[in-house]
């Protein structure tokens, strides 16, 4: 006779694997909670967006279609006044969104910022990134910078929306590049006056197009006023006469600002920071009584003047 153990048929037997069975569905459940956790602090967190501005192509759209031309000495673009306008247009179309931060594109000589891209910089929750401007003041780099900021963002899941104001057909690669991670690609373009002014592959690949139009920039591209003396008959000075006004104007440069001013104006040698170059030539102009747009000869004897003065006092 049996006096231990247990017999098959005793109904109080556990089943083969019934204690692992049970510790199965315990850590199914304990995965569901932690999942049903997840999801529900997903929920609580908001989606964020950021805006990238290609401002090369900003101002020559925007340009041509409020001031009928391209060339930025031409008009005046209240560049702050924008980025608001659009951080407030991207506020209604990404209501339940915060804006990360506006990422403004622009190119400079040897990327040393000029005053206004300094200025900009300088705005609250504005990013400046800065390509290469070549001799025919062409940016180069600008799209490279772009693509490697919106694959970045949107694969650390920094961004979920990206606005995108730009019209090259190299910045397919930039939002095939964020939509790969998940992020989706709003393309922002300026109305053209005629035609289109974004290329046609890059309206394919985006999620969703907008332009904005002539009222929109209206208030922020003003044509700059012709001054007096452009429309005189004014006898065209020499080269000797207008680099001997660069010069003048150089020393007066320096006596304003000291010769500690000079460490940031000579590693840019032979090019002038942007707002110091426009100050050269519209302070010659009123000088010389004559106009030197459309002059590259002159503007060049004018700039070889101011950098003589400067570099024998270097």
């Amino acid at each position: 006779m049996r006096t231990s153990g247990t017999h098959r048929g005793d109904p109080g037997a556990p089943a083969p694997g019934a204690e692992e069975s049970a510790a199965l569905l315990a850590r199914l459940d304990l995965t569901n909670e932690l999942l049903r956790r997840m999801v529900a602090e997903v929920a609580k967190t908001p989606a964020t967006h950021a805006i990238f501005v290609d401002a090369g192509y900003v101002y020559a759209a925007a340009g041509r279609l409020v001031a009928g031309t391209e060339d930025r000495r031409a008009f005046d673009l209240d560049a702050e006044g924008l980025i608001e306008a659009f951080i407030d247009r991207a506020r209604t179309i990404f209501a339940d969104s915060r804006l990360l931060r506006v990422y403004w594109y622009d190119g400079a000589r040897r990327r040393i910022h000029t005053a206004e891209q300094q200025t900009i910089a300088e705005l609250p929750d504005v990013k400046v990134r800065l390509g290469n401007l070549n001799a025919n003041n062409q940016q180069k780099g600008v799209d490279s910078l772009i693509r490697t900021d919106l694959e970045s963002l949107a694969r650390h899941r920094a961004i979920s929306d990206a606005a995108l104001l730009g019209g090259d057909e190299d910045l397919v690669s930039a939002v095939e590049a964020a939509q790969g991670y998940g992020a989706r690609v709003h393309l922002w373009g300026v109305e053209a006056p005629e035609g289109r002014n974004q290329a046609e592959p890059l309206l394919w690949e985006v999620d969703s197009q907008r332009v904005f139009d002539l009222e929109f920039f209206k208030p922020y591209v003003s044509r700059r006023t012709v001054s007096s003396y452009e429309t005189q008959n004014t006898p065209r000075p020499s080269r000797e006469d207008v680099r001997f006004v660069g010069a003048q104007i150089a020393a007066k440069w320096l006596a304003a600002r000291g010769r500690d001013a000079l460490a940031d104006l000579l590693p840019g040698h032979p090019y002038l920071p942007g707002s110091v170059d426009q100050d050269l030539l519209v302070e010659a102009e009123g000088k010389l009584q004559y106009s030197l747009r459309g002059h590259s000869d002159l503007r060049r004897s004018l700039r070889d003047g101011f950098w003589e003065h400067v570099r024998t006092q270097y």
